[in-house]
């Protein structure tokens, strides 16, 4: 699937070059492939670079990899920030075609076979929408997991973690270090932990009153 929507202009800072303009960089030859992303589907990433692309990011899924557009004039480092830009507005584009209930429950079958080697064996998997203060929740006698409504939109990845969060409650009780231990496998644990406690901070900010008519 071509990805159009997640087009991204690239500020002026970032398509300005110290050193002489563009000729002062050597750019990275195009076709350089990321060995394997952290992303779920452990695809890897393929940057390709354009003299004609001078403005805009993009990024599309192509087989097993995901490849990332970006002028040829943009250094490495500006590189390595919009590939993970780019990534999760992909992964968050996704995750909006919400999954049903029983695809969240093959979802979670997936994720312990991958990282808990099937050990957590969930009955059911399901959304709620009463469940505004915590990301997700378990009942280790039923097997059941529910997650917040709140989380569809979000990036797979985040998505995944609060699966395994809860994966790893049917195995281990409480947050001590046998629990950690079990999320530890997941390699984009403490990445979606900070997405999360981010969604929270910016809950709590005030709201900026609107501009008075005149």
């Amino acid at each position: 699937m071509r990805w159009r929507k997640g087009t991204l202009p690239v500020p002026p800072s970032n398509r300005s070059c110290s050193n002489g303009g563009a000729a002062g960089l050597r750019p990275r030859r195009a076709g350089t492939v990321w060995g394997v992303s952290a992303d779920p589907q452990q695809r890897a990433v393929e940057v390709r670079r354009s003299a004609r692309r001078r403005r805009t990011v993009s990024a599309y899924r192509e087989g097993d990899r995901t490849v990332v557009l970006i002028p040829a004039r943009m250094s490495e480092a500006e590189e390595q920030r919009w590939v993970g830009v780019m990534l999760d507005k992909l992964a968050a584009q996704e995750s909006r075609r919400t999954l049903g209930d029983a695809e969240l429950t093959e979802r979670a079958e997936r994720l312990s076979e991958q990282y808990f080697s099937g050990r957590a064996r969930p009955r059911s998997v399901r959304w709620v929408t009463n469940q505004n203060t915590r990301w997700g929740s378990c009942t280790p006698a039923e097997g059941s997991i529910r997650l917040s409504h709140r989380l569809q939109g979000m990036p797979e990845y985040v998505v995944d973690y609060v699966l395994l969060h809860e994966l790893a409650h049917l195995l281990v009780p409480g947050h001590g270090p046998r629990f950690w231990e079990l999320l530890d496998a997941y390699p984009r644990t403490e990445r979606a932990r900070g997405y999360l406690e981010g969604v929270v901070a910016a809950e709590r900010l005030p709201k900026v009153p609107a501009a008075r008519e005149e």
